[in-house]
């Protein structure tokens, strides 16, 4: 393995864990979001995330109603779709803001973004979630505000996390070759297109098997060596 120069996290079972996006983060969303959609629909960064979501769904007619019963329907169903990541972003934010919420990082994240910054290497953060959650989540983090650790975030803007063309803009993006980049996921599609793209890859496997023979696996950060 080449001496990496970059390491990009996943978010989700990778730095934070699963109970807190699936049983705080979204359910608070949900809860929120018909009358956050109400109260904010004439604002302008709102309206263009429900004219996306119209085109999204197909609906151009649809009134906010119907939009917000289509973006509560996808939240049930986890679907990775830009304009919801962004509104839940934007829930997220009043709900870190007031104190309603704090952002969960495992135990070792911190410790670990603190050594591989010491050691030479940027780290990024590659995430379905808007890049406002995750500033948001990082920066009210239960170990303190973590940006400062944290070089640059990516979200679907770049594509899907299961397309290699993805790691291959985010390499060409933060000017690091792949194959100097170690990407960190617990899920192994995200791990196999990092992989067809050039970069290293380790499975981190927290609470579960590792998913895939074909990438390293550690049970925590502490066993990640760069």
């Amino acid at each position: 393995m080449n001496r990496m120069k970059a390491v990009v996290l996943d978010v989700e079972g990778t730095t934070t864990s699963i109970r807190f996006v699936h049983e705080v983060l979204f359910p608070y969303a949900a809860r929120q979001l018909a009358d956050f959609v109400r109260r904010h629909a004439s604002e302008r960064e709102v309206a263009a995330l429900l004219d996306d979501v119209r085109q999204e769904a197909g609906e151009p007619e649809a009134g906010v109603d119907r939009l917000t019963s289509l973006l509560l329907q996808w939240i049930a169903q986890d679907r990775k779709v830009t304009p919801l990541k962004t509104l839940q972003g934007l829930i997220w934010e009043h709900g870190y803001r007031s104190g309603d919420l704090t952002g969960h990082v495992y135990d070792d994240t911190a410790p670990a973004m603190r050594r591989w910054s010491e050691r030479g290497a940027r780290i990024y953060i590659y995430s379905s979630g808007s890049v406002k959650a995750q500033e948001l989540l990082f920066e009210h983090s239960d170990a303190g505000d973590l940006r400062p650790l944290i070089a640059a975030y990516f979200d679907t803007h770049v594509g899907s996390k299961r397309d290699p063309a993805s790691y291959r803009t985010i390499a060409e993006r933060i000017g690091v070759p792949a194959d100097e980049i170690l990407f960190l996921s617990d899920v192994a599609e995200e791990l196999d297109a990092a992989g067809d793209a050039g970069m290293q890859t380790m499975q981190i496997a927290r609470d579960e098997p590792a998913q895939s023979g074909r990438h390293p696996v550690a049970r925590d950060f502490d066993e990640v060596v760069l």
